[in-house]
């Protein structure tokens, strides 16, 4: 009965620990600009659209902000001048120009997508942001 415990207990641990591996709808959006994240919709689409072309900063904001929501990536583009850099990104981007579109999210701190960052996010080695 114990060791039946143990190897369903093992079973269902490895299961948990598959799925977790493999499921990446959550993280699949994530500096990946073909992919469309949990918040997506056309009329949000349509919003962020017409905020990229004007570069305005304070319209982004707001829209990402709204319903109580403070997306990580608030942190890391925190003035105008870092927001043009994020938009150029992104049309460098969707132009297919990933390596520069990289270089520019690496200035801004953010990741590079499918996890291919160092592990360390704003942590310069010693547990200090």
């Amino acid at each position: 009965m114990n060791s039946k415990l143990i190897v369903l207990g093992t079973l269902a641990v490895a299961l948990l620990g598959v799925i977790a591996f493999t499921t990446k709808e959550a993280d699949a959006y994530r500096g990946d600009y073909t992919q469309v994240g949990p918040n997506h919709t056309e009329e949000r689409e349509a919003q962020m659209e017409e905020i990229f072309e004007s570069k305005d900063y304070k319209a982004w904001v707001a829209l990402m902000t709204e319903d109580g929501r403070n997306p990580g990536v608030l942190d890391k583009i925190d003035s105008q001048e870092e927001f043009n850099s994020f938009v150029e990104a992104r049309e460098l981007a969707l132009e297919g120009k990933t390596e520069e579109a990289n270089a520019i999210r690496e200035e801004l701190g953010l990741g590079q997508g499918q996890r291919k960052g160092n592990g360390q996010g704003m942590r310069d080695g010693n547990c200090n942001r």
